[in-house]
């Protein structure tokens, strides 16, 4: 079992920044990928990013790209999602996830999600 923990989220205004983090415990070595999803209100879960754990490889939506950055810090086993220049479209609750296979945009090949973490751009 992995178990993740987000942290970060909050209010902020349009052309802001925030920086989640997803700590993960458990077992830790098992995973391949670890991703944000986020999904509004009313939508489905969406892919944003993801980083391949060994590797270090990124990959993002094209709706963040550029103003998203994911990044991993391999001996706390945790990932960071820094939102730069967020937008009120970025509204959504952020969920962290792991995944055993290849990477994927799909939420259905992730195993592990976190609990989620709110994040509101005010306009």
């Amino acid at each position: 079992q992995v178990q993740l923990v987000e942290s970060g989220g909050g209010l902020v205004q349009a052309g802001g920044s925030l920086r989640l983090s997803c700590a993960a415990s458990g077992r830790t070595f098992s995973f391949y990928v670890m991703g944000w999803f986020r999904q509004a209100s009313g939508q489905e879960r969406e892919f944003v990013t993801a980083i391949n754990w060994s590797s270090g490889s990124t990959y993002y939506a094209d709706s963040v790209k550029g103003r998203f950055t994911i990044s991993r810090d391999y001996a706390k086993n945790t990932v960071y999602l820094q939102m730069n220049s967020l937008k009120a479209e970025d509204t959504a609750v952020y969920y962290c996830a792991v995944g055993r296979g290849a990477y994927s945009r799909d939420p259905a090949s992730f195993n592990y999600w976190g609990q989620g973490t709110q994040v509101t751009v005010s306009s």
